[in-house]
């Protein structure tokens, strides 16, 4: 994908992306029809614990990956377009999807959830927009939760190129300057995948 996202107009860029795609999932760079295999894996040891929320969600697998697993689901996107066709996808599904901007987010969705999950979200975003994201995606956790992220990595100091915009590590440290401690790493040379909780001592 060549096209670079607006830094000030996130929601519309991915809104006519999806709309563009008309209903092919193949036009839909990041789409794999299938849940992201690092959120199986975790749940096959941590079946449902309560809520879960999925942060940018797109077509909803790993929504209904939890869901599947007993977690009470909330998935939300910015994309009108991309809600409409998860609904679509998935007609009888217990999840709530909702329609919902990271930068913005509904006052019920902050400080509600057990599970978090963010997969290759923070990276789609322009790194200008990144410690935003971050710290918004560390508000939805409840007291005692976890988020789980998962992001291309690339070394500190290497200028991004994208989207998406790989992720350094001093930005992903920037989980712990939100709130967040790092309790189990499944990293590799290329991507991160963190569990992170809350650390009950921040501010």
């Amino acid at each position: 994908m060549t096209t670079n996202v607006p830094h000030h107009s996130t929601g519309s860029w991915f809104d006519s992306l999806y709309d563009q795609a008309g209903r092919e999932a193949g036009a839909v760079p990041w789409a794999n029809l299938e849940p992201c295999a690092w959120v199986v894996e975790y749940l096959a040891s941590n079946p449902s614990l309560g809520s879960a929320v999925v942060v940018g969600c797109g077509l909803g697998d790993d929504a209904e990956a939890l869901a599947a697993s007993g977690y009470a689901t909330t998935a939300f996107d910015v994309s009108a377009h991309a809600i409409e066709w998860c609904r679509e996808r998935f007609p009888e599904t217990s999840v709530e999807y909702r329609v919902a901007d990271l930068f913005d987010l509904p006052t019920n969705l902050v400080g509600r959830f057990d599970l978090v999950v963010e997969v290759r979200t923070i990276q789609s975003l322009p790194p200008s927009m990144r410690n935003e994201a971050i710290n918004a995606v560390a508000s939805l956790i409840a007291p005692g939760g976890v988020i789980l992220v998962v992001a291309l990595a690339r070394p500190d100091g290497t200028i991004p190129n994208g989207p998406p915009w790989a992720v350094s590590p001093t930005e992903i440290g920037e989980l712990e300057a939100a709130g967040l401690e790092v309790v189990a790493d499944h990293s590799d040379s290329g991507h991160f995948a963190l569990e992170l909780s809350r650390n009950c001592g921040h501010e």
